[in-house]
């Protein structure tokens, strides 16, 4: 049976938006906020019930289901787009926007209905694209990548240990004519070669959320979005983002560390008072409460990061810093 969505923590990223000095106060120009993954739109909506009447809001999704869902969206301070998040300065001009929210990974829905792939749990086509307009599927990939690709593929977004044995094994199905096709089969290969198991763990998830991320090229993805979020913010707008696995939390943990401050070498003479700032500041790290995870296991793993841009003159001394 398929899951209605729950956004993961919801009050708190919306408040952590709302919560930049720029939302706060009344202001000649139209405060907007990004949402970069729509999803099934319930931070959107919960943004929009909160956010004042001059505001706009501007969505982003790849997947054509999301799309659907947002068009059902009626109000005129809401603009949705159909790509990546990562093309969000197409869509803003630099030092435009208040807030950006990003919650990444997937949706119940696309978890729970077998076509789109992304279940080890049910049997359905092994495709894991988020657009299913363009690219390849997943098994298109893994039926004429070499057996290193894909050992690498496992082993750099998964973080599995037995990356190697299970591409030879998916190599060895394609030797005998008999390419993967579905998830159940990717799922039963991967049980057959991965003989210890994590507790609570199905031996299939690090393989599947590998080749999820190469496909949909999440990580890029990731790290070309904050770096289009932190040129689109105001000084005084907000950063805010939801990730769900190590990979993803580790890059959002060192943009912000590496924009919240810079490095100057031991024994200059200079006080702390005088000492350059990064373009970042560090606001807070979020995790969901006991019982939002007993309500919600999908949110166990769930960490928010909120940063706010530091003032015009911090980012021009971060910038000059790091450029020499």
């Amino acid at each position: 049976m398929n899951q209605t969505h729950r956004p993961v923590l919801l009050a708190e990223a919306v408040t952590a938006l709302l919560e930049s000095p720029l939302l706060q106060t009344e202001s000649s120009e139209k405060s907007i906020v990004i949402d970069g993954t729509f999803g099934r739109g319930g931070h959107t909506r919960a943004l929009l019930e909160a956010m004042r009447s001059d505001a706009q809001l501007i969505a982003f999704d790849k997947d054509l289901q999301a799309i659907a869902e947002a068009k059902k969206i009626t109000d005129s301070r809401f603009q949705i787009v159909h790509s990546s998040f990562a093309s969000m300065a197409q869509h803003a001009e630099p030092a435009s926007v208040a807030g950006v929210l990003l919650d990444l990974g997937i949706s119940s829905p696309q978890v729970d209905e077998a076509e789109r792939g992304f279940s080890f749990r049910r049997d359905g086509p092994l495709d894991m694209r988020m657009n299913t307009t363009t690219g390849l599927t997943a098994a298109q990939w893994l039926n004429q990548a070499s057996v290193e690709d894909i050992a690498r593929v496992i082993k750099t977004y998964g973080e599995e240990r037995f990356a190697l044995p299970i591409a030879k094994a998916i190599f060895a199905c394609r030797e005998l004519n008999q390419p993967l096709a579905s998830t159940m089969e990717l799922a039963n290969l991967v049980a057959g070669v991965v003989k210890k198991r994590e507790p609570g763990q199905d031996p299939a998830t690090r393989t599947f959320q590998a080749l999820r991320i190469f496909i949909n090229k999440e990580l890029d993805d990731l790290a070309s979005g904050l770096q289009a979020a932190l040129d689109l913010l105001k000084p005084g707008g907000r950063l805010v983002v939801i990730s769900f696995h190590s990979l993803e939390d580790r890059i959002v943990k060192q943009f912000m560390q590496t924009h919240s401050a810079v490095e100057v070498p031991r024994g200059l003479p200079i006080r702390a008072k005088d000492l350059p700032q990064g373009e970042l500041e560090l606001i807070s790290r979020v995790k969901p409460s006991s019982t939002e995870v007993g309500d919600n296991p999908r949110a166990r793993s769930a960490v928010m990061r909120v940063a706010q841009k530091r003032s015009l003159e911090a980012g021009l001394i971060y910038r000059k810093q790091v450029s020499q």
